[in-house]
Order: C-alpha cells, then sequence, then structure tokens
C-alpha cells in the first residue's frame, strides 16, 4: 500500500464532521471538487471506498474500511499535532537541554543559568549531570562545563579566568597575600590529581614548591572541613572558595599567593557543526552573561 497522506486523512475527518463534500470544503478553504479528489487519492492508497455516497441531501457515511481508516487516521492527525506543537515549543525555547557540569560550576553558575531558563521558559526540561572524569566526553550532552581543554571535533566559549586562592585555618598566616614558598614540604590538602589540579601542582613544581599532600578529596565541604581541623591549608580557585562560602566562615581565612598560579580557564563546550537548539544558544548567552558578572566581583574583590 502507498503511504497516506495525512492531508487526505484531514480531508476525510473534515467530511465526517461536517457530513457533506460541501460543508467539509467550506471548513477546510478548499473547494469541493479538490476534498473529492483528495477522497479519491485516500480511497486508492487504501484499496476501497472509504464512504458510502447516497447522493441528495442525505449524507455521506462511512464504509467499514472508511471507520478503520477513520479511527487510524484521527490518531495519525493528533500524533502530527502534537508534533507541530513540539516543533514550536523547541523553535521557542520549550524543549529540553542536558549539561555537564561540575561542583563548581553547580554551586555559583548553574543555579543563575537554570534560574533565568526557567523564567523565560516555564515548560523547558532541564537535565544537569555532575562528574570529573579524567578523560571526560561530551556524549549526548548538549553543553558541558571543564575547566582544562578537551579534545574531539568540540567548539568552546571560555568563560572566565578562575584565580587561585589559599585557604587556611584562620590564624594560621598573617592577613593578606601568602608567600607562595612557604607551602613548600607544608602539609596540604587537595583535591584529586583530575582536571584543572595537574596543572596547579605542575605549575607550582615548576615554581620549585612541593606541598605535602595529606588528604585528597573532591568535595569541597570535606576538604575544608579538614582545613579547619588543622590538617593543612588548601589552594583553590576563587568559585569553589565562594560556593563554600569560605569568606564568611569566622574558622578560615582566605589569601590571595605571590606570586600567584596562573589562574585555571573554565570553559563551556558543545559539539562542533551540531545545530543548536534556542534552548541551549539561550544558555550560553546566560551562561557568558553569569560569567561576567563574576569576573566583575573578583575584580572588585568580592
Amino acid at each position: 500500500m502507498a503511504q497516506i497522506e495525512l492531508r487526505h486523512l484531514a480531508a476525510m475527518a473534515a467530511v465526517v464532521d461536517e457530513g457533506s463534500f460541501g460543508r467539509a470544503a467550506a471548513r477546510l478553504r478548499y473547494s469541493q471538487s479538490t476534498v473529492s479528489q483528495q477522497i479519491a487519492a485516500l480511497e486508492k492508497t487504501v484499496g476501497g471506498p472509504v464512504f458510502e455516497r447516497p447522493g441528495g441531501p442525505r449524507p455521506v457515511r462511512l464504509t467499514p474500511l472508511g471507520s478503520v481508516v477513520l479511527t487510524e487516521g484521527r490518531r495519525l492527525l493528533a500524533r502530527a499535532d502534537e508534533l507541530a506543537e513540539s516543533v514550536e515549543r523547541f523553535k521557542a525555547g520549550e524543549g529540553r537541554i542536558d549539561i555537564g557540569t561540575f561542583q563548581s560550576v553547580s554551586n555559583v553558575i548553574l543555579p543563575s543559568v537554570v534560574r533565568r531558563l526557567r523564567d523565560e521558559h516555564p515548560g523547558c526540561e532541564i537535565r544537569l549531570s555532575e562528574d570529573e572524569p579524567e578523560n571526560p566526553r561530551i556524549g549526548d550532552l548538549d553543553l558541558l562545563f571543564y575547566d582544562t581543554d578537551l579534545e574531539g571535533d568540540l567548539e568552546s566559549r571560555k568563560l572566565l579566568d578562575d584565580p587561585y586562592l589559599l585557604v587556611a585555618r584562620r590564624g594560621a598566616f598573617p592577613e593578606g597575600p601568602v608567600p607562595v614558598r612557604v607551602l613548600d614540604g607544608a602539609p596540604m590538602v587537595a583535591w584529586p590529581a583530575t582536571c584543572s589540579q595537574p596543572r596547579l601542582e605542575a605549575a607550582l613544581a615548576r615554581g620549585g614548591v612541593a606541598p605535602r599532600i595529606v588528604f585528597r578529596t573532591a568535595g569541597n565541604d570535606a576538604l575544608l572541613s579538614m582545613v579547619r581541623a588543622g590538617m593543612g591549608p588548601a589552594v583553590l580557585p576563587w568559585l569553589a572558595v565562594d560556593g563554600a562560602d569560605a569568606w564568611s566562615d569566622d574558622r578560615l581565612s582566605v589569601h590571595p599567593l605571590r606570586p600567584a598560579p596562573a589562574p585555571r580557564e573554565l570553559h563551556l563546550y558543545w559539539r562542533a557543526g551540531r545545530n543548536r537548539s534556542p534552548l541551549a544558544a539561550r544558555a550560553i548567552e546566560i551562561a557568558v552573561d553569569v560569567a561576567a558578572r563574576i569576573t566583575e566581583r573578583q575584580a572588585n574583590g568580592a
């Protein structure tokens, strides 16, 4: 059987609803001959008549074959309407977006991005996955936040430089900047050797500074708990410090390092050549704006 066309099913449904070809033509804004041609094409496709045509003023009636075609046809028309609505919602930004993130971004940047996306597109679906593997893959994600260069057929936007700060138990160092050299051989707690952490430790080593790492964890809360307990200070990016609100903790002190290690760079990645949905495009715009505001806060020492 040849492929059934939706316009033929729509014509059939209109004839049934209106009771005649003439009224169906008026509803569809077709000529009556056009409706007749569409019904004839449908009957040719399904291999038999779908209407009994008694003639005169009497309404047309469905044949048994027509009843089957109409029942399934209405389902197809409903699905087509749903598809059209979904496409319109997609174009308007009311779709789904999958975003890969990591701890600092989840705490500081993403809440603003998610809130603004939901305010602008209440019907959108946002899915977040937080992972910090050594070799991340974008997979089926629409967007991926990450703090090191990624290989592959990707496009990216640099969002901000994230400077490193020293977080110590209060009283461990005088207020103000701390010389990096005091960390050489000293106990320190740190993130695992993934993401940007190897770059930081390599940069310290090039400057002749080799702290003695006594505890590693990916959890910022656990890391700062160990700082408070006196295990040693931690060198963390500004976003991690801000996300944990270490500034207001009277058991901790936050210091710039001198000379300052090169900041980590935060990027937003997506697949190259892939048509981004309006929702993903808007998420990128919002992330750029949020990052600019954070950069301003960093510059103002907030």
